[in-house]
């Protein structure tokens, strides 16, 4: 199997706590794979140690085979809505363009290619028609939208996303889904830090339990049963063992 992000003892610490522990895991190239766990696991942490947004204090991570600054640029991220500045004065286009900034560089200027690509990537997410609209008057879930259109415009391999589903309504929900399952279709990898339980077995192909420490990481229909998700929750929880959706 091939490897789009190789995790290895990796420690990770705030002022001296650790938040990460000795954590090693794999996620596959081409497939959906879900990280979850309890409030404080470390879910958030371990997606930043893999952008070099945070220094582990120990471990190694490979993405897509080296290191990441060699693979920055064919990695898309989508961090958490509330990580943002909703007022800063930019509208929905302005944002999706800023996807193609890794390519062309923060001081050239985009030209008719890249913005045909943001007006592309907010036609997917269905924000096409507010393309004008300043990012402040944006509902939770047009912001989700917005965020994702970004990271599409960027043609990346490799997605991570922070928490993309939690807050959004029904139809965003399914919007996300179903842009994310057209990546997949395209060979990209995902990668998603989620919280709904109930729907890892029909959104995701593998699933990383992690509680400071990894639990479990492997296939859904493997990793994701109700003894590894007790381990994971400290027995707070009983889940029936899901049944993987084929589709």
């Amino acid at each position: 199997m091939k490897w789009a992000i190789e995790i290895e003892d990796l420690t990770v610490a705030y002022q001296q706590q650790p938040v990460l522990w000795d954590v090693d895991a794999a996620i596959p190239t081409g497939q959906m794979t879900a990280i979850v766990g309890p409030n404080g696991a470390g879910k958030s942490t371990l997606l930043k140690a893999v952008l070099g947004i945070v220094r582990p204090a120990a471990g190694r991570i490979r993405v897509l085979g080296r290191p990441f600054r060699a693979r920055e640029r064919r990695v898309a991220y989508v961090p958490q809505r509330a990580e943002l500045d909703w007022d800063f004065p930019a509208t929905v286009f302005d944002v999706a363009l800023m996807g193609t900034y890794g390519r062309v560089g923060w001081l050239r200027r985009p030209g008719a290619a890249e913005r045909t690509r943001a007006r592309a990537a907010l036609e997917r997410v269905g924000m096409a028609e507010l393309a004008d609209r300043p990012i402040g008057q944006l509902s939770g879930g047009q912001q989700q939208r917005v965020l994702l259109a970004r990271a599409l415009a960027q043609e990346a391999e490799l997605y991570l996303l922070d928490e993309p589903f939690q807050g959004v309504d029904a139809p965003t929900e399914a919007t996300l889904l179903e842009v994310l399952r057209w990546l997949k279709q395209q060979g990209k990898t995902i990668v998603v830090v989620h919280h709904d339980l109930s729907t890892v077995a029909e959104y995701f192909d593998w699933v990383i339990l992690l509680n400071v420490q990894c639990i479990a990481c492997g296939p859904v229909a493997e990793a994701f049963t109700p003894e590894n998700l007790r381990r994971t929750y400290g027995g707070r929880m009983v889940v029936p063992a899901p049944t993987v959706n084929p589709a």
